[in-house]
C-alpha cells in the first residue's frame, strides 16, 4: 500500500461567476450590414495593430505603456472603443501565454516518457503505470528521432517563454490553415475570404455600470433597440445623434431574458459582442454578465440528506443513490449520450443526459457528486503504449464539455456539485461493492459499483464495505449487521430488535426469544456469573 498515491479531499464545485445569452439580429436592412462590416473592419485592424505592439513588447509591458496604447486608440475611434480593444488585447496574450506553458508541460511529459521507454530493454512489459519497452529495434529507432524531434521543440518553447514570446492568431489558426488546404476544407478562395474577414472583425464592448443601459458604446435598450457608437472616422454613417447608429433590428433574449432586461433597466453592466455567421448568413448578438458571488453549501450540509453517485465514461453516465450512511438506495441509474455525429448533435447529447440526470436529483433533493477528471496528460501513446482502444476510450469522454455544462446546469436548478479525487475509484468499487450488489434480478456493473464508490467518498466514508465477522464473533445467530452506521449512532454495535415468530421454518415458536441474550443459552466458554450454580449428582457405585 506504500506506492498508493495520496487521495484529495472532497469539495463543493462554486457556482457560475458570469452567463451569456445569445439572440439573433433579424430584419436587419443592407445598410445596417453595411455599417456593421465597415465598423468591424475597422476596429479590427485596429485590435491587429494593438495587439502587434502588445506582443512585441513581451514581458516589459507595463501600466505606462499600456496607457500611451490606449491613448493613441483613442484618437483613432473614443475612450470607450479603447478601453475594449486593449483589454481584447491583453486577455489574448494571456490566453496565449497560458497555451504556451501547458504545450511546455505537454512536450516535458513526452519527452520523459519516451527516454524512460527507449532506457528499458526490448519488450520489456510494462505495469499499470508506466509502459514497457519497445516491441523491436525499428520502433525504438524510430523514437529515438521522435525524441529528438520533441527536445528541439521543448527547447524553442523555453526559450519563447523566457523572452515572453507568444504567437496569436486573431481570426483563429484553422481559419489561417484552410487557406493553404483549400480542397480539404471543401471551400473556395471567395469562401474563405469572407469567413476570414468575418473572424477578425471586431465589435464588442464591455459593460460599464451607472451608465444608460448598461453599456455607452454598444447600447441595447429593455425595448430590444441596439444603437452603436461609431468610431470618429466613421461618424458620417450615424443615424441618430451623438455619433450613433440604430440598428432596425431588435432582439429579444428567450433564455434569461427577464434578468436581462432587470439589469438593463437597473443599468447594470451589460457586455455586447456582435458578430456575423456565415455558413448561415445571419448576424447575432451575444449579452453577457456577470452574477453576484453565491454562498457556497458547507460540505457538512450537502452530506446530511445523502447525495447521488454519477461515473462517467464514454457513453453514459452511471448513477446510484445513497443515504447519510454510504448504504446504496433503490436500483442503479444509467444515462446514455451518443457523441457521434456533428458537435451540435454531441452537445445536444449531453445536455440531454445531464437534463435527466439533473432532474432526478431534483426530485429526491439531493446533491450529485462527481469526479474531478482531467485527461490531458493521460491520452498520449507513450503513457499507455500501444492500448490504442483504452486511448480512444479515454479521448472519447467528453470531460470538459461534460463538466461546463454540469455546472451551469446545476447552479440554474440549485443542485449542488461535489467533487471528489477519481483515484482508484473503478478498481475499488469493483472490489468492494460489484459483487454485493449482484444478485439474480439485476447485474451491477462496473460503472456502477463505481459510482457507489465516488459517493461514498464524498460522504466522508471509505469505499471499502464493512464486512461480516467471523461466525465466533457473530452478535447472533443470524450474523453480523454489515450495513453502514456513523461512529456515534446509538445501538450501532448492538444486537437487531427482537422479531415474534420464527425466522426459520426449522425453528419452533419461542424459541428465538432469548437470541439476544447469549449468557441465557447454555453454551460452553459462557460467563457462569449470571447462572445458579448446581452440584451433579454423584455416580453410584456398581
Amino acid at each position: 500500500m506504500g506506492d498508493l498515491r495520496s487521495v484529495a479531499g472532497s469539495f463543493v464545485v462554486p457556482g457560475l461567476s458570469g452567463v451569456a445569452v445569445r439572440d439573433r439580429l433579424k430584419g436587419l436592412t443592407a445598410e445596417d450590414e453595411r455599417v456593421l462590416r465597415l465598423v468591424g473592419d475597422y476596429l479590427g485592424t485596429l485590435a491587429s495593430r494593438d495587439l502587434k505592439a502588445r506582443c512585441a513588447a513581451g514581458l516589459e509591458h507595463g501600466s505606462e505603456s499600456w496607457a500611451l496604447r490606449k491613448r493613441e486608440l483613442t484618437g483613432l475611434s473614443s475612450s470607450r472603443w479603447a478601453g475594449s480593444l486593449t483589454k481584447t488585447t491583453h486577455d489574448l496574450w494571456a490566453l496565449a501565454r497560458r497555451g504556451l506553458a501547458a504545450h511546455i508541460r505537454q512536450l516535458e511529459a513526452g519527452v520523459g516518457a519516451i527516454r524512460h521507454r527507449l532506457s528499458l530493454p526490448l519488450c520489456e512489459k510494462g505495469s499499470k503505470k508506466t509502459a514497457g519497452g519497445y516491441r523491436s529495434r525499428m520502433e525504438w529507432h524510430a523514437k529515438t528521432r521522435r525524441l529528438r524531434a520533441l527536445e528541439d521543440r521543448l527547447e524553442r518553447a523555453r526559450v519563447d517563454w523566457a523572452a515572453g514570446r507568444v504567437r496569436v492568431v486573431r481570426g483563429g489558426k484553422r481559419q489561417l490553415t484552410n487557406r493553404h488546404h483549400l480542397e480539404e476544407a471543401r471551400l473556395t478562395e471567395e469562401q474563405w475570404r469572407a469567413r476570414w474577414d468575418a473572424s477578425r472583425r471586431f465589435l464588442q464592448a464591455d459593460g460599464e455600470s451607472g451608465k444608460r443601459y448598461g453599456n455607452e458604446t454598444i447600447r441595447v435598450g429593455p425595448d430590444g433597440e441596439v444603437g452603436i457608437k461609431l468610431p470618429a472616422p466613421l461618424a458620417h454613417l450615424a443615424n441618430a445623434a451623438h455619433g450613433r447608429y440604430v440598428l432596425t433590428a431588435r432582439v429579444s433574449f428567450a433564455h434569461r431574458g427577464q434578468t436581462w432586461r432587470e439589469l438593463v433597466q437597473a443599468n447594470r453592466a451589460v457586455a455586447y459582442r456582435i458578430h456575423e455567421d456565415i455558413g448561415r448568413n445571419r448576424w447575432y448578438l451575444t449579452a453577457s454578465w456577470t452574477l453576484p458571488p453565491v454562498p457556497i453549501v458547507s460540505l457538512t450540509a450537502v452530506r446530511a440528506g445523502g447525495l447521488i453517485g454519477v461515473d462517467t465514461n464514454a457513453d453514459h453516465l452511471a448513477a446510484w443513490r445513497l443515504d447519510a450512511h454510504g448504504n446504496p438506495v433503490g436500483a442503479p441509474r444509467r444515462f446514455d449520450y451518443d457523441l457521434s455525429g456533428t458537435a451540435d448533435h454531441r452537445d445536444a447529447q449531453v445536455r440531454h443526459a445531464l437534463t435527466r440526470l439533473l432532474h432526478w436529483a431534483g426530485r429526491h433533493r439531493l446533491a450529485i457528486a462527481v469526479e474531478d477528471l482531467d485527461f490531458t496528460a493521460e491520452m498520449t501513446r507513450e503513457k499507455h503504449g500501444r492500448r490504442k482502444r483504452f486511448r480512444k476510450l479515454i479521448s472519447g469522454m467528453p470531460v470538459a464539455r461534460l463538466r461546463a455544462r454540469l455546472v451551469s446546469m446545476a447552479a440554474e436548478l440549485g443542485i449542488p456539485l461535489v467533487a471528489v479525487d477519481p483515484a482508484y475509484t473503478s478498481r475499488w468499487g469493483a472490489q468492494h461493492w460489484r459483487k454485493p450488489l449482484t444478485s439474480t434480478t439485476r447485474k451491477t456493473t462496473r460503472h456502477d459499483a463505481a459510482a457507489v464508490a465516488i459517493g461514498r467518498r464524498a460522504l466522508g466514508h471509505p469505499i471499502r464495505r464493512r464486512t461480516a465477522p467471523p461466525r465466533t464473533h457473530q452478535s447472533d445467530g443470524y450474523g453480523h449487521r454489515t450495513v453502514q452506521a456513523r461512529p456515534a449512532t446509538p445501538g450501532r454495535e448492538e444486537t437487531r430488535p427482537r422479531i415474534p415468530g420464527p425466522r426459520t421454518r426449522s425453528v419452533p415458536p419461542g424459541r428465538g426469544a432469548n437470541a439476544g441474550n447469549q449468557n441465557a443459552q447454555h453454551r460452553p466458554g459462557r460467563s457462569a456469573e449470571h447462572e445458579s450454580w448446581q452440584q451433579d449428582s454423584l455416580p453410584l457405585g456398581p
